[in-house]
This record gives C-alpha cells, sequence and structure tokens, in this order.
C-alpha cells in the first residue's frame, strides 16, 4: 500500500489522525507479510511444547509413544542467562563536554535509582527472552497513573499486541523513521469506563451489544430525545464501517479491543542552534531566543521536523487524540530486534533454524523407542489359536504368550515367525545423534555454553568453544545494549522533564563505601558578577546528555571474580600495601554493612603498632628532654639578663657607639687639617699606612654629610706681621742657613740648647 496521504484531496496528512486514515493503517496491517503464527509455534517449541493434537493422534493410530527431547528450551535459557550475567548498568555522560559533569553525574545516580525501581532490568530481560528467540520483543517505558506507585513504569509487551509500520525500516531498528504504531488490548468496558469517563455511554453500549449497539431502540430513542453530539457522531460512523466487528468485540466475554494509536506528522518549523550544539524549536516569544538571534549568537534555519501525536480508538469509535504526553520525540514502546529479513522486514531468531531439528529429535526417539519394542510376525492364516486382534495386542506385551494352532501347524506350508529389525534401530540412533549436533551448527549455542559436557576435550578447547559462541551472538546483544539504551534515555527524559528548572539536591550515597558521598545541586539559581544577571547553575535543562553503557558488568558474578583475581594479586604486596587495598576488597564483596565494615577497616589500619608505639614514645620523651634543657637556658639567660639590665645595656652599646663615632670623625677632621696645612705629610702617611697593611674597605664607606658652617677661611699672610710673636706665625728667616741654625727648637749635635 501506497504512502497514504488525504482520502478527499492530494495534501498530506496534517493534525488529527481521522477514520479513514486509522482504516488505511489497519488495511496496511493485514497486507503485511504474515509472520505471527510462525512465532506463536516456534515460542510454543521454546516453551518445550512441541507435539500438536494431529501428531499425537497419527502417533497413536500406529501405536508410536510420544517422546520430546526438548533442547530448544535448554539452549533459550542459556543465552537469556548470558544476558543477565553480562547487563551493565546505564552510564549518564555529557554530550557538550566536561562542563556538565556534575549534572551527568547526579542524572547517572537518579536514572539508576529509576532503573530498579521501575524495574528496567526485568523488563528487558523479559523482552529479551523473545527477541533471541523469534527475533522481537517489546518495552513499553512511561509515567505510572496510579500516584501510590513509583512514577515510572517499565513493562514487558507481548510482541501480538503491537502492529508497526514495516514499509522500508530496515535501516531503522529503534522505529525512528516510521510512521505509526499500534498496540491493541482487550479490556473489559468498566475497565475502559473509568480511563474516558467522558464517552461512558458510548463504552458501555459498545459493551453490550458490539458493533450493533446503534440498533439498541434505548440508544435511538436518546438520540430522538436530544442525544448527547459524540453520541451521534459514533452512531454515523459505526454504520459506515466495514471492519469486521470481531476485531474489537469479543460478544462471549464481553471485552473491547482498545487500540492505543502513535503516529508522526512532518512539518516545517524554525529551529535555533546554540553554539555548543543544541537545537531547539525557535520560540518568538522567548526572549532569549530572540537575543540569541540578534546578537548573532545562534542562528535559525527551517528543518523538516517530526511531531509524534497518539490516540485512542475502541472500534470505529476516537476517543481521544491529542500530542504526545511525552516530552521525547520517540514512540514510548522500544523495539528489541535480532534479525529481520531483507525484503520484508519480518523479525526472527534462532528458533527458525532450530525447529527442524528438534522434529527430527523428537520422532527419531519415538521411532526408536516404538522401534525397541515392537516386533513384525509372518504367519499362516490360523496359525494361532486367537483372533487378530488379540494376537497383536498379545504380542505387543514384553511377557506375551502366543498359542499356537496345533493342527494348523502341522500341516505342509504353515509358519509362524518373529523378528526384530535391530539395524534400523541402529541408523535412527545415529540420525538422533546427527540432529543433536546439527542444533548446535544451526544456533550456534554449544552445549559447553549450556554448562553441559560437551564434544571438547580438554579446558582450552571449551573455552575457545564459549569464545566462539559469544563472537557468534554479538549481532543479537549488539542490537539488544543499543535498545536497553534507548530505554535508559527515554526514561532520563521523563525525570528530566518532571524535574525541569526546579531546584533539585541530589545526595550521591557511595555504593561501595570508598568513595565518599557527594551532594550536588541542580538548577541553584546564582548572580554573574560580571554582568550582574541572574542564571541558573548546573542547569538541568541546558545540559547536552547520552545514555550509555558501562563497559563492565556490575552483577555479583563478575565482583566475585574481580575480588579473586584482585586477591591473587594482593598476596603477593608487602603488609602495609595490602592493608591500603583492602577496603577496596570489601567493597567487592557482597556483605551487609559494607559501608560500616570499610570505615572500620580504615579506623584499625590507622593504629599504631607496638613497635611503632615503643618508639613513638621514645621519640617524645627525647622531645621533652631537648625541651626541658631549652626551658632551663632560657631560664638562666632570663636570671644573668634580666629586662631592665638588657635595656641598659642596650643603651650603653649606643652611647659607646655614638662616642667612638664623635671620636672618629674628630680624628678624621685633625687629619684632614693636617694634610690641609703640610700636603707633604700625605704621601708619608700614606707610606707609613700600607707598611702597616692598611687595605681600603669593602664596601667602601658613606659620605656621613657633615655641614659646614658659613665662615670664611683664613687667609695665611706671606710673612709675618710687625710685631707677630706667635709661634704660630714665625717671621721668615734671612737665609737657608739662619732658618735651619737658629730655630727654636734646633737640636745641637752636643743635645744641648744654644
Amino acid at each position: 500500500m501506497n504512502d497514504r496521504t488525504n482520502t478527499h484531496d492530494d495534501e498530506p496528512t496534517t493534525g488529527a489522525m481521522d477514520l479513514a486514515e486509522y482504516t488505511d493503517i489497519l488495511g496496511e496491517i493485514e497486507e503485511q507479510a504474515p509472520w505471527r503464527m510462525n512465532a506463536d509455534k516456534e515460542m510454543d517449541y521454546v516453551d518445550g511444547n512441541q507435539l500438536d493434537s494431529e501428531l499425537l493422534q497419527r502417533q497413536q493410530a500406529v501405536g508410536i509413544p510420544p517422546a520430546i527431547e526438548d533442547l530448544m528450551g535448554p539452549a533459550i535459557r542459556a543465552l537469556t542467562g548470558y544476558e543477565e550475567s553480562t547487563r551493565t548498568d546505564w552510564r549518564v555522560s555529557p554530550d557538550g563536554g566536561p562542563d556538565g559533569q556534575d549534572v551527568a553525574d547526579a542524572m547517572n545516580y537518579q536514572l539508576k535509582q529509576a532503573e530498579k525501581q521501575s524495574h528496567a532490568d526485568t523488563a528487558c530481560g523479559a523482552a529479551f527472552r523473545p527477541q533471541a528467540a523469534v527475533g522481537v520483543g517489546w518495552v513499553e517505558v512511561g509515567k505510572e497513573s496510579d500516584p501510590f506507585l513509583y512514577p515510572y513504569r517499565c513493562t514487558s509487551v507481548h510482541r501480538n499486541e503491537i502492529h508497526w509500520d514495516m514499509q522500508g525500516n530496515l535501516n531503522d531498528p529503534l522505529l525512528d523513521k516510521s510512521r505509526w504504531l499500534r498496540r491493541s488490548r482487550w479490556l473489559r468496558p468498566e475497565r475502559i469506563e473509568a480511563a474516558f469517563p467522558k464517552h461512558k455511554q458510548l463504552i458501555r453500549l459498545c459493551g453490550r451489544h458490539g458493533s450493533q449497539w446503534w440498533g439498541d431502540q434505548t440508544a435511538l430513542a436518546a438520540m430522538d430525545g436530544g442525544g448527547s453530539t459524540g453520541l451521534q457522531n459514533a452512531w454515523n460512523n459505526t454504520r459506515g464501517w466495514t471492519i469486521e466487528e470481531s476485531r474489537w468485540y469479543d460478544p462471549t466475554r464481553k471485552e473491547l479491543c482498545l487500540v492505543e494509536m502513535w503516529y508522526r506528522r512532518w512539518e516545517q518549523s524554525a529551529v535555533l542552534t546554540a553554539p555548543d550544539g543544541r537545537v531547539v524549536e525557535f520560540d518568538e516569544d522567548n526572549q532569549a531566543h530572540l537575543y540569541a538571534v540578534t546578537t548573532g549568537v545562534s542562528k535559525v534555519t527551517m528543518a523538516t521536523i517530526a511531531r509524534v501525536r497518539m490516540g485512542y480508538w475502541l472500534g470505529p469509535h476516537c476517543l481521544h487524540d491529542g500530542p504526545s504526553p511525552y516530552p521525547h520525540r520517540y514512540f514510548p514502546y522500544v523495539p528489541f530486534f535480532a534479525f529481520r529479513e531483507d525484503r520484508t522486514a519480518v523479525p526472527y531468531g534462532y528458533a527458525r533454524s532450530m525447529i527442524y531439528q528438534q522434529d527430527s529429535i523428537n520422532s527419531g526417539t519415538a521411532k526408536l523407542r516404538w522401534g525397541m519394542g515392537v516386533v513384525r510376525t509372518e504367519r499362516t492364516k490360523g496359525a494361532v489359536a486367537m483372533s487378530d486382534a488379540q494376537f497383536r495386542q498379545m504380542i505387543a506385551r514384553p511377557d506375551a504368550d502366543i498359542v499356537l494352532n496345533q493342527e494348523h501347524m502341522a500341516m505342509p506350508g504353515a509358519t509362524f515367525k518373529v523378528h526384530r529389525d535391530f539395524q534400523l534401530n541402529d541408523q535412527q540412533f545415529k540420525l538422533i545423534q546427527d540432529s543433536r549436533q546439527a542444533i548446535e551448527r544451526v544456533s550456534v549455542i554449544t552445549s559447553g555454553f549450556q554448562g553441559k559436557s560437551g564434544t571438547a576435550t580438554s579446558g582450552v578447547q571449551e573455552q575457545t568453544q564459549v569464545d566462539q559462541t559469544n563472537q557468534s551472538l554479538g549481532t543479537l546483544m549488539g542490537n539488544f545494549r543499543m535498545a536497553r539504551a534507548r530505554v535508559g534515555e527515554i526514561l532520563m527524559a521523563l525525570i528530566v522533564a518532571d524535574w525541569g528548572s526546579k531546584q533539585q539536591t541530589v545526595t550521591i550515597q557511595s555504593p561501595d563505601g570508598v568513595t565518599p558521598d557527594r551532594v550536588i545541586e541542580l538548577n541553584k539559581p546564582e548572580m554573574d558578577p560580571a554582568t550582574g544577571m541572574q542564571y541558573l547553575s548546573n542547569d538541568l535543562l541546558r545540559t547536552m546528555l547520552k545514555v550509555g553503557l558501562d563497559e563492565v558488568p556490575s552483577n555479583s558474578t563478575y565482583r566475585g571474580q574481580q575480588l579473586a583475581a584482585m586477591s591473587e594479586s594482593v598476596k603477593s604486596l608487602p603488609p602495609q600495601y595490602q592493608a591500603a587495598v583492602l577496603p577496596f576488597m570489601v567493597s567487592l564483596m557482597d556483605v551487609p554493612y559494607k559501608k560500616e565494615v570499610v570505615d572500620a577497616i580504615r579506623a584499625a589500619s590507622s593504629q599504631e603498632s607496638p613497635e611503632a608505639v615503643e618508639k613513638r614514645i621514645k621519640d617524645e620523651v627525647q622531645q621533652a628532654l631537648v625541651q626541658a634543657g631549652h626551658e632551663l637556658k632560657a631560664r638562666e639567660l632570663d636570671m644573668k639578663y634580666s629586662p631592665e639590665k638588657l635595656r641598659a645595656e642596650i643603651a650603653k652599646i649606643v652611647s659607646e657607639t655614638v662616642e667612638s663615632g664623635v671620636r672618629s670623625s674628630f680624628s678624621a677632621m685633625q687629619a684632614a687639617q693636617t694634610v690641609a696645612q703640610l700636603p707633604m705629610v700625605a704621601p708619608i702617611a700614606d707610606v707609613l699606612l700600607q707598611n702597616a697593611g692598611w687595605q681600603a674597605p669593602t664596601p667602601s664607606g658613606m659620605d656621613p654629610e657633615i655641614p659646614q658652617p658659613e665662615v670664611a677661611m683664613p687667609v695665611q699672610p706671606d710673612m709675618a706681621a710687625p710685631g707677630d710673636t706667635s709661634p704660630q706665625t714665625p717671621a721668615d728667616p734671612m737665609s737657608a742657613a739662619q732658618g735651619v741654625n737658629q730655630g727654636i727648637n734646633t737640636m745641637r749635635e752636643d743635645s744641648q740648647i744654644a
């Protein structure tokens, strides 16, 4: 069937779904490739129901006992056990850089709590079983309507309740581009009335009369007397609908089929692209959007986007139609596909290739058992003294007692022989063995993978076979992980939508007792000191997050393997390293009060050993002795140098320093005066200082800058003034000889004064 457009014109379908479009979808479902009956049969084989009534009747007619050697069930159960043993937790990480790590950590903790409370692991595990067996399983992720339960729910849905758009979605494993998805459930009318009280009268009449409710005289009288408009429209729709009543009304149980229809509408819309990569729909009434476009920080582009809508249908009656109540852009039903056919996109699993070999084993076992007990007789007519029916019943017994007709056996040519064909049974046994091995070949689920003894002759060979099985399950497990990540993504979207921009405080408790507890504030109002604008720190709505799966499992089996490996590694470490690693080993154990045990170990490891205590006592004694010696010395100094004495000595040192400076200055000035009066003395003084070992000081001194009074220097007269008798200004001698021989201090050779 071609993609549907509006029945009345060529315009594409927009808005709510009408009855004509809904009828076209039902016709499209009828034209899909038939596969559900085969899937039901394959699941019956997996459940152990492998013999139908027709086969049992034919076997009973020829005397073959029924036999079932179930090999498909254990193989699929081994796969489900493998999924549970390798199951990993969801991990939330920032998609726009490390800035949102705190938000991602808070949402990661909250998502793990929702994973437990909403039973997401149980739902995904229940969907994995039909996924591996028949190729598809479904999980619903939505909000719980009962306020007394956890606000979110994850439940598995049977494959026969859901139909989806199978046209061209082979490369769309999560139905992100599918046009529609339909779920149908058979419910009692009173249950539907509680959900749609506005249509209570219509639902009650449909539950009582089915599609013929419009012929009820009571309903017609109500219409003539001013019935509701909705009921009048429903009456017209019922009379004009061509879908069989059995599709939505069960007259025996008085149940109605309520259809939940999810569909997409594609339309052009303006989107705003932020610098960090976030894309949101442009809102003209949003001031932040207008500011971002005006300043050029973000740009607006036109794009074709899909909007999800949903409606409830009861036969031809639409009870509700409107936009999706969820914030995400996905259908709330997540498909878990294993494999799909290339042309029809029909899902299939491992049971398809195993069912023929299972039939061969069952029929071969039945025939082998029958052949071991059956006999073939050859006799002439009248050889036995009983009827043919009595003879056949007697010969089939292991304690058969056959009475022969003596007169007949005495006749020439009379014969009676009993044959057992052991050669044929041996061939059947070999065929059964080949069928047992063929199941492992076609399903790649070996006996070693199931925990049974197989064809391996050594541990290495058995491990190799298990690794090969794990490798062959790569496609199945990859599809399962992708679908399970989508379940976590939808669950996180519901949590983010409920929290919104409200301030939240998330306390991340340590799961192992080793890492400390953390408190993260989400949507905390703060003020930008630079601009003065208010903003939200750890803004949940503005942080780009993505949901993935951890690389390692978190189950108890894997933790036990980690504990064993770590124990072997720690054995060879020194004692101090073993004590440091012990808290991490306890975190891998499944023991109660794990945090308390880790705290007790750390407290005990912080206590000192007897040797350390003895050493600490010796150190403290030595330190006390040293401290006591210092105190005695200080007391002695206090007694010897009292504060008053110290101040007096300091004053004395200062006065002596001043006196020494003054003396030095006076001596310097006298030397300068002498040099100024007798310049010829300077060279002699230099030689005397040099012989005494004088050296220039390093660094050199500074100029004291002694102030000089403004006094005129005395002028020495060239000759003595008349009448001057001062010894400081003697009269010039008349000659050199006179100056030498007649000086006032001239010494004679005989030391006599002249």
